[in-house]
């Protein structure tokens, strides 16, 4: 077993009770930094901090740390409202969302895009309410790829965002801003989503707990049934996997008039993560469908997590579900370009631009050309592959309860290295590009299931790794409780080095 991995368990979240040691109003950044979402609410529930001075320690955070990452867009005059009630689970949390899909009202949505600088959002979506009434305080909002369509976060008009671990790299995308965030010690956690990988991708990268919920879990209404054709889940990137549970039992459920509804346990997911899962039967891969090169760090991570699984008394096997990677890929860039299409002429109506190389990035413009040459009968047809794809994906999960790949092909790369203005790739090679980087992640995103990313490793520079646990449809909570073993067997930092670096 390797070195990184021999840990011994320890008390779970000890360090998280209470590492404030002062009186209130004197709250240390460090102390702040030290703490998960959960942690700051108990704080602030026990009068030992107040709200506001929460508040401030996320507002220094920023005002220091975010020059260097570059990932808040805009900090609000006074957070956004949120209940007051000192029972909700997130009471007094700064919070931020990422400038994509979801919104706020009277709040920017300009989703990364010179296209849709201005749009204003005229209501909440439901799962903003949901945020609010969690008692999250949005402070902000954060950068965003070119509406989303990156697994790095470098849109033109708003510059990259950098990784806290080494700032010469990607976060990730397209949630890599709120990652950054996240890991840097800004807020303890942040909104995200992902249509392709882009919560567990960014988690990935950043170090953080990256669970995208199945499909159906958190809503997306008002605006939407399903996002990308069903494809696209909300929810956020954290720092533990506690607050992860604690804020999937706060925003799930459907939304008023959600074309379809998903069972709820009957027990919350933080209470439900306590428990032990019982033997897993885990199958493990490390070689992708596509035949993409993985690098050999990234590779490795694989069976050291399999080991680890083993002594935690899981049942596990190198095994790989069947899946025609061309077929699947195919299919999927049909849906994205279609979706995409869709959604950028919607902006221009909005805005009254013109969708052309002046506003829009040169791989998204192309992707939205070929998405406005696509007829009913191909997306139809892409719609029915998906479904095949699930069944048979379906039929491998009846076997096992998880299965265990890599999250991305390659630690964090250098800046620049991932070019959505690269105007030589049409949208099947730049969708090629993506996928080159994270062929583990899309999957889940046609079959509706959960999948988590944990930040089990690290490279020999020092740098995120992440590997992927994918369960089965509506079965967060076996990941959880998965999740909170590997948490306590091989405890990851809470976050970047970057405040000692600038303190």
């Amino acid at each position: 077993m390797s070195p990184e991995l021999r840990l011994q368990p320890t008390q779970y979240n000890s360090k998280l009770q209470n590492p404030h040691t002062g009186t209130p109003g004197e709250m240390k950044l460090t102390e702040y930094i030290s703490c998960d979402g959960l942690g700051i609410a108990e704080l602030i529930r026990n009068r030992e901090i107040n709200r506001e001075e929460a508040l401030k320690c996320a507002m220094d955070a920023a005002e220091l740390l975010n020059p260097d990452i570059n990932a808040i867009i805009e900090l609000f005059p006074e957070p956004l409202a949120a209940s007051d009630d000192a029972g909700a689970p997130f009471h007094g949390v700064p919070f931020l969302i990422k400038d994509l899909a979801l919104h706020a009202k009277g709040v920017l949505n300009e989703m990364g895009s010179r296209l849709a600088q201005g749009i204003r959002a005229q209501h909440d979506t439901d799962l903003m309410k949901r945020f609010r009434q969690a008692g999250l305080r949005t402070i902000g909002r954060a950068s965003t790829p070119e509406f989303g369509y990156c697994p790095t976060t470098e849109p033109v008009v708003n510059g990259p965002s950098r990784n806290p671990w080494d700032l010469a790299r990607m976060p990730g995308g397209s949630s890599g801003a709120t990652a950054a965030s996240v890991a840097a010690g800004i807020v303890p956690l942040a909104h995200a989503n992902d249509g392709g990988g882009s919560i567990r991708i960014p988690a990935s990268c950043c170090g953080l707990v990256g669970l995208k919920p199945s499909r159906g879990r958190v809503p997306n209404g008002p605006d939407s049934a399903e996002p990308l054709s069903g494809l696209a889940v909300e929810f956020a990137v954290t720092r533990t996997v506690r607050d992860a549970a604690a804020l999937l039992d706060a925003v799930k459920g459907p939304g008023i008039g959600d074309p379809f509804e998903i069972l709820i346990p009957g027990e919350a997911y933080a209470g439900s993560m306590l428990k032990e899962p019982g033997s897993l039967k885990i199958a493990w891969m490390n070689e992708p469908w596509s035949g993409v090169e993985v690098n050999k760090e990234v590779r490795d991570t694989i069976p050291k997590t399999a080991q680890l699984c083993e002594e935690l008394g899981h049942q596990v096997v190198e095994a790989r579900p069947s899946l025609d990677w061309e077929h699947f890929f195919e299919a999927t860039v049909v849906l994205w370009a279609a979706n995409l299409a869709v959604f950028i002429d919607y902006a221009a109506m909005l805005t009254g631009r013109p969708v052309d190389e002046d506003h829009l990035e040169a791989t998204v413009l192309a992707c939205y050309r070929e998405g406005k040459q696509i007829k009913a009968e191909t997306l139809l047809r892409a719609q029915a592959a998906a479904n095949q794809v699930c069944r048979g994906i379906g039929g491998f999960f009846q076997e096992y309860d998880i299965l265990l790949t890599p999250t991305v092909t390659q630690p964090p790369l250098p800046l620049g290295v991932i070019n959505a203005n690269d105007p030589g790739l049409d949208a099947k090679a730049w969708s090629k590009r993506t996928f080159d980087f994270c062929p583990f992640t899309p999957l889940f995103n046609t079959t509706g299931q959960p999948a988590i990313s944990l930040p089990l490793h690290r490279s020999s520079a020092g740098l995120p790794l992440g590997v992927q646990f994918a369960g089965r449809y509506g079965a967060e909570h076996t990941l959880l409780q998965l999740a909170r073993q590997l948490e306590q067997a091989a405890p990851w930092p809470l976050n970047a080095p970057l405040l000692e670096q600038r303190s």
